[in-house]
């Protein structure tokens, strides 16, 4: 299964935001806690290089903590300012007080000239991350326009938080090339990718069998099946019959087995969890990887299966 999606609209987002830096003090990348490499955009190093940046795992409450803290320590072995969040549950202030920490040397030059200094900060990430409602929970009401889709968020949008703190709404983001693909299919995964430019019934095995590696009693629960080992068709005929999802003469309805398994992941209704882990080795387990690529994270109990 070969991803690439790379719409019109984000090269010209791109562009924008490049234009924009220059009045920007602090960068807040977003990425999904639940897949922490797999949902950050490799391009944004070189294009915020130089700028005080902020790394937000945002859908935390989705995620393993237990692998949000192992991500974070990660991170922060790296020099990277990380912190876990969730835009939809999480309060304000825990944000702010994120980027006020980053803003405060601007702030304080500012302050040693008389100035107080109003901070500008862009909010960048991928599509789906949950920019938006980032913006949305920091700002107290629905300014900036959310959906549970890619590509809803085509513009740039400044937005007033504070007197004192204007944020910069962003597209998202992906790069031209989707080289590894295992990323690209875990952000599939999380709708970052647009669902009919995929094979789903392909995505959603992959998915099945990503999560039975991780949670395999959550998996089995949850879509009522009982056999931790089932791979490939087998393992979504066994969603459509436990969960009903069977057309006229018990015909599975894979299109609907698909979009249920699709949905309930996204919203985090198998519980908690995390489908990638930092690299514990110089050498990479991932199948499919570049096995002298030593920053690519690990799967969650791999198996050697792709």
């Amino acid at each position: 299964m070969d991803i690439n999606w790379y719409p019109g609209h984000m090269a010209k987002a791109k562009r924008l935001l490049a234009d924009q830096l220059s009045r920007v003090d602090v960068v807040v990348e977003l990425c999904d806690a639940r897949l922490p490499y797999s949902s950050r955009n490799p391009d944004l190093d070189k294009l915020l290089a130089g700028k005080k940046r902020v790394l937000l795992l945002n859908k935390a409450d989705l995620a393993d903590p237990a692998a949000t803290s192992a991500w974070l320590n990660y991170f922060r072995a790296q020099g990277i300012d990380a912190a876990p969040y969730s835009a939809s549950t999480g309060k304000a202030k825990d944000a702010l007080a994120v980027i006020d920490r980053a803003a405060k040397e601007a702030v304080e030059r500012a302050a040693q000239k008389g100035i107080r200094k109003t901070v500008k900060a862009m909010v960048v990430g991928v599509p789906n991350v949950g920019k938006s409602t980032f913006t949305n929970k920091l700002h107290g009401g629905n300014i900036a326009k959310t959906g549970d889709r890619p590509g809803v968020t085509r513009a740039n949008q400044w937005v007033r938080i504070t007197p004192y703190l204007d944020l910069l709404d962003t597209p998202g983001l992906l790069w031209p090339r989707l080289d590894d693909q295992l990323a690209a299919r875990r952000l599939c995964y999380i709708g970052t990718v647009k669902d009919d430019v995929v094979d789903l019934a392909m995505l959603t095995i992959h998915l099945l069998q990503d999560m039975l590696k991780v949670q395999p009693q959550a998996v089995m629960t949850r879509f009522r099946f009982d056999n931790p080992d089932l791979r490939g068709e087998e393992l979504l005929e066994a969603v459509c019959k436990g969960r009903g999802f069977l057309m006229k003469g018990g015909v599975c309805d894979y299109d609907r087995c698909c979009a249920v398994v699709l949905d309930e992941f996204r919203a985090g209704k198998l519980g908690r969890m995390t489908l990638e882990m930092p690299v514990k080795k110089a050498r990479l387990t991932i199948p499919g990887a570049k096995k002298d690529d030593e920053n690519k994270p690990q799967e969650e109990n791999s198996d050697g299966e792709d």
